[in-house]
């Protein structure tokens, strides 16, 4: 199996990874930050150690700025049930996967809150305006992706950033599908609520996510519990990350994302995102070339959406699963995105691309959606 499927979880993983996550089973089994004798000593080391490694990545101020969560949904949910109030207003995109926009939707449904769709463009200075026309003197927050899951677009975060500021709004990023891929420096861009997924673009495993914040301590925790703080105090502690970290963390998940960050820094970020580019340049045009795949507009990021003319993208993606070829068909949990794309009862076929994928692997899925494409 060639697989392509890397927007949804990458794979395969580094092999450190694989040896963080035994090492996490076999020398740091204790729990981290709930006993003082050596294990759990060792074990909270190593768990501050990966830490420390997101906030530098990240250019948090300190590591008590970096939430360990289950995945990006998660850190998502952190921020908007968290923050949100009575008569809030938010501003999202119409890129918006669900992790964004069924939170958001379900508290206006509720008559809690009101939301905005902003328009965006391939044109940034479009895409900041198409903002700036939907802020209300009752906006809170604007939460946007980073990059499109579905054509790989990015949005001018640090712009948009900006404008957040100048109108006294939050600022929070939907980073799943570039963290790893693209830069991001929370201190130097003005985000307030950066939030991603450990298992996508830093090669951690399924299971992980992180929420790095400047604004933590505005965020009511959506769990209470123990945190190995403060524990005869009956109430949440405030300080962070405890704050937002109840229970038990997921100590051989984490092992492994630190061992994700540290393969993407051995390997260099801007290397790898380079050769991911390659990969997708060479499908693109490969695909380009035959009659009946209608592509998808591309945007910067290593994905390649695409049609076979005639096919639901489901069924397009089963005939290339029998060839040997892992991609997604549907609507991606985007149902924004197709909207605006005009695919909504399609669907799209979509082609990810990761740190192991190669040109020739690229040249055979092209050759197996021709033949996809002979079929009648």
């Amino acid at each position: 199996m060639i697989y392509f499927d890397n927007a949804a979880t990458t794979f395969p993983k580094p092999p450190q990874v694989g040896q963080a996550v035994a090492e996490a089973f076999t020398l740091y089994g204790a729990n981290p930050g709930r006993s003082g004798h050596d294990l759990s000593l060792r074990t909270a080391g190593q768990v501050y150690g990966v830490r420390e490694a997101a906030a530098e990545f990240f250019g948090a101020a300190g590591p008590e700025q970096v939430v360990f969560t289950q995945n990006c949904t998660h850190a998502l949910n952190l921020v908007i049930h968290g923050l949100l109030r009575q008569g809030d207003h938010v501003v999202i995109s119409d890129l918006e996967h669900n992790s964004v926009l069924r939170p958001v939707h379900t508290l206006a449904q509720q008559g809690v809150i009101t939301y905005s769709v902003a328009r965006t463009s391939r044109e940034d200075g479009e895409t900041v305006e198409a903002f700036r026309r939907c802020l209300a003197p009752n906006t809170r927050l604007i939460l946007c992706t980073h990059g499109s899951n579905l054509v790989g677009w990015r949005l001018p975060i640090g712009a948009l950033a900006e404008l957040a500021a100048g109108a006294g709004v939050l600022f929070g990023v939907d980073a799943a599908q570039t963290a790893g891929v693209e830069p991001l420096d929370m201190e130097a861009m003005g985000i307030d609520f950066l939030c991603t997924a450990g298992h996508k673009g830093l090669y951690g495993p399924a299971g992980t996510g992180l929420l790095v914040t400047r604004r933590g301590g505005l965020l009511r925790p959506l769990l209470q519990g123990g945190t190995g703080s403060l524990s005869a105090d009956y109430n949440q502690p405030e300080l962070l990350p405890d704050r937002l970290e109840a229970g038990t963390v997921n100590t051989p998940g984490i092992l492994g994302l630190g061992a994700g960050l540290r393969f993407l820094k051995e390997q260099g970020m801007e290397a790898v995102a380079r050769r991911e580019r390659a990969v997708a340049d060479v499908l693109y045009a490969g695909l380009a070339r035959i009659p009946r795949v209608r592509l998808l507009p591309r945007g910067a990021l290593p994905v390649v959406s695409f049609n076979l003319e005639g096919l639901h993208s489901e069924e397009t993606a089963r005939l290339l699963n029998r060839a040997g070829f892992a991609l997604r068909g549907g609507l991606h949990c985007a149902p924004l995105a197709h909207q605006k794309f005009g695919t909504l009862e399609t669907g799209a076929v979509r082609a990810s691309v990761g740190a192991f994928n190669t040109p020739e692997e690229a040249r055979l899925l092209v050759q197996a959606v021709e033949k996809a494409a002979q079929t009648p």
